[in-house]
This record gives C-alpha cells, structure tokens and sequence, in this order.
C-alpha cells in the first residue's frame, strides 16, 4: 500500500532532519520526499511518498502529527489528487537513431534542454507512473544519468 502525506512544517532549520530520523527510528521507508517553502515564507510544503501495510501508513500519519514542527498532515488519495514528478535525463543518441528520440520527446511532451554531439538532456515532468513509461521507452538508446525531483501531490478541486 502507498502512504502520500502533504505536510506544512515550519520552515526551519533541522525540521528535514528530524522528519527524516523519525522514518530512520521507526524503520518506515521513504519511497520519495520533496520539500519547498509554500507562499509564506515561514512554512514549508514536503510530500512523502512511503509504502507499507495499512498499519504502518496509519502509524506514519500518527507520528508525523506528534512533530512539533508539523503543522498540518494530510493523507492524500492517489485518485483525487494530481502528483507531478520532474525528471531530467541524459541519453546517449547515434546519427542513425537520433530522430527517433527526438520523436519520443515530442510525442511525450518531453523538452530537449541540451543537445552535444552523442547525447542530450532531457526533461520531462508527468504522473510518477508516466514519468517510468518515459524511462523505459529511452532506455535502449543508453541512459547516462538521471535526476528524479520526487513526487509533488495536490489535492484536486
């Protein structure tokens, strides 16, 4: 089972930290995590994607609420929420089969942000489930690096 939690922490030193050591103590996994101030600048948003049985998704909520840098948790249902992940990532590419990248980008919605003589960066932002599709449809031409930001959620409506 997936756990995702929209947390508003205050935005200030040690709060990742101690987020992060309270899923190290209790042995919970983070599948992903982003962070970034909202529109006050003393609040910060951080989405934590995490797996586990319903027990242990309800004992994350539990314990993220018990923070006192916590301001708010919310448990985000995949169905009614838009996650969003960015992803950048160099491709190796050939003169032979260089167009057909380029097809997949365009068919994707992916934006070429650099291009050398035998590879580009691309970047490419979608559903997390989507951004893998991407991933596996590239993988033949070579990947030489990736950068995943993690998933973003909001809640829809």
């Amino acid at each position: 089972m997936k756990g995702i939690f929209s947390v508003l922490v205050e935005n200030k030193d040690g709060v990742l930290s101690g987020i992060s050591g309270l899923f190290a103590r209790r042995g919970f996994n983070i599948d992903s995590l982003a962070v970034g101030e909202t529109e006050k600048h003393d609040v910060s948003s951080m989405t934590i994607v995490s797996t586990g049985d319903q027990r242990t998704i309800d004992q994350i909520e539990k314990h993220l609420n018990k923070k006192l840098d916590v301001i708010k948790v919310r448990r985000l249902e995949e169905t009614r929420s838009v996650l969003l992940e960015m992803l950048l990532i160099k491709v190796r590419y050939s003169l032979s089969n260089r167009a057909s990248l380029i097809e997949i980008c365009n068919v994707m919605g992916a934006k070429i942000v650099h291009l050398s003589a035998t590879n580009m960066v691309i970047e490419f932002h979608a559903a997390p489930d989507t951004v893998e599709e991407f991933i596996e449809l590239v993988r033949s031409f070579g990947i030489l690096e990736i950068q995943r930001t993690g998933v973003i959620a909001m809640t829809k409506g």
